[in-house]
């Protein structure tokens, strides 16, 4: 396994490699850069096929949530915690709780929440082990499951880029394919659904593709299926690199985004939807609502301070995506770009404090 190599280490400050036979806990921390504050970032249990995988997902998670601050104005670094092993079968309070200890080891460099195959409850548990979690339950001052507000940021985005793209006034009998009916995705699917979207869902769980049918009036398609559904905007609430050689050229919508972190399994992908007429939603700016959520839950929770962040997803995407036009560049360099002025001021005026 190679890391300083690796394709996605790219100006990492610091990996982890974490182990705790005892608790049968195995995984990984990424830190990529903490020029705008600690790294905050979801810690996310998933059975990769081995440990070249998850590196990979974690290294390209991190950078992600890195830029993901900066577009969205946060004073938070990006990183990202990958738990190898099955969350359905795998995990106990034990793992949990060493995977607290893990994270109290780096003294608040990096602060975990919520991400693919774990929940609020299980962060209530490695609640136990440390002091820098976010995502928290209620009951433990927290704000609870962040995927409503995710979800939310991205119909924001969607309907702005709607506005963009077709002078929509709103997502009302506009055809919308969701891949994914996780929490995101769902959540997704009932604001869209109470907009008056049309819907075609995929899901690998076939039960919940049921539910969807039954209570959004949605259409269900195979998994493999979804990427050529005949719908204006696609929108990815899944897994990661799912705009890919296999499927760009099978999309036959308008608009893509959705609440997946890195959709683009390269940023060539990211200019051939360019070339073929298809606006793509960079995924660090439109799915950061759940970001804006649970940074404001470390700060102290300001709920009309959130409303206006996630309100503000919908104008960020649209500087994006004029610059972009403006420029004839790809949406996701123009968001690149966004971000990485952010963080090169900040560069500038730590530089000028130390000298």
């Amino acid at each position: 396994m190679t890391v300083f190599s690796h394709e996605a280490f790219v100006d990492h400050e610091q990996v982890v490699f974490v182990s705790d036979e005892a608790a049968g806990l195995k995984a990984l921390i990424a830190i990529h850069d903490t020029t705008l504050g600690p790294a905050l970032g979801g810690c996310r249990m998933y059975p990769y096929a081995d440990e070249e995988a998850a590196l990979h997902d974690v290294l390209r998670l991190s950078r992600g949530m890195t830029y993901k601050a900066a577009a969205s104005g946060l004073d938070f670094g990006g990183g990202k915690a990958v738990i190898i092993g099955d969350p359905r079968s795998q995990k106990t309070p034990a793992l949990l709780q060493a995977m607290g200890r893990a994270v109290d080891r780096l003294a608040g460099r990096y602060i975990t929440a919520e991400d693919v195959g774990t929940t609020v409850a299980d962060f209530a548990e490695i609640r136990k082990a440390t002091r820098h979690v976010v995502g928290l339950p209620v009951e433990l001052d927290g704000t609870g499951d962040p995927s409503p507000t995710t979800a939310l940021g991205v119909f924001h985005g969607l309907a702005a880029a709607a506005r963009h793209r077709w002078g929509a006034e709103s997502l009302t009998g506009h055809r919308v394919a969701v891949q994914g009916l996780g929490n995101v995705g769902w959540h997704l699917c009932q604001l869209l659904h109470e907009a008056g979207a049309s819907l075609t869902v995929s899901d690998v769980d076939s039960s919940r593709m049921a539910k969807a049918v039954a209570t959004f009036a949605a259409q269900a398609v195979a998994p493999e299926a979804i990427y050529a559904v005949d719908a204006e905007i696609f929108a990815p609430c899944a897994m990661g690199a799912v705009l890919n050689d296999d499927t760009v050229t099978q999309l036959r919508c308008g608009i893509v985004g959705g609440a997946a972190n890195n959709q683009l399994a390269s940023e060539d992908h990211g200019e051939i939807l360019r070339t073929r007429g298809i606006l793509y939603l960079p995924d660090f700016v439109i799915n950061a609502g759940g970001m804006i959520r649970v940074a404001s839950e470390w700060n102290g929770y300001d709920s009309d301070l959130v409303d206006r962040g996630v309100e503000g997803i919908g104008r960020t995407l649209l500087a994006i995506l004029q610059s972009a036009e403006a420029d004839g560049v790809p949406t996701h360099a123009a968001a690149l770009r966004l971000a990485e002025a952010r963080l090169t001021q900040a560069r500038i005026g730590r530089a000028a404090l130390a000298a």
